[in-house]
């Protein structure tokens, strides 16, 4: 699996929508960091690494974004996220790319591991040694 849409409730109210990302619940993990990314200028992208142990759920809260996943074995799939009531989930292993940032655009991420620098793979022939 590469990755999966997960959509969260939508709770509709003439006041102004809201949505709930609860742990263990609809997303699939505990939640022990989040960490967001704004004002990516244009042309710019953000990601370029995989994870060994953290998996994350990422989701655009406002605006839009492509995520690009890569398993290093010839998958690739691209997710444009552009609803603040759906997620993509992540697992371990997966190459992560974000393009395509629309202006204004905020990504939000749920991790299920705090910062660990041993946990990133930034190289991809590394990564690709890794998974194959």
């Amino acid at each position: 699996m590469l990755g999966k849409i997960i959509e969260l409730p939508k709770i509709c109210d003439p006041r102004g929508n809201l949505t709930v990302a609860e742990q263990m619940k609809n997303v699939p993990f505990e939640v022990k960091r989040v960490y967001w990314t704004y004002d990516v200028p244009a042309g710019e992208s953000r990601g370029g690494h995989a994870h060994k142990e953290c998996v994350e759920f990422i989701i655009a809260v406002s605006g839009s974004f492509t995520v690009t996943l890569d398993d290093g074995k010839g998958h690739k799939q691209d997710y444009h996220l552009n609803h603040p009531w759906e997620g993509l989930f992540v697992p371990t292993g997966i190459w992560r790319t974000l393009e395509d940032f629309s202006s204004g655009a905020v990504c939000l991420v749920l991790a299920s591991e705090l910062f660990d620098e041993a946990d990133y793979w930034y190289d991809y022939d590394e990564f690709l040694e890794y998974v194959t």
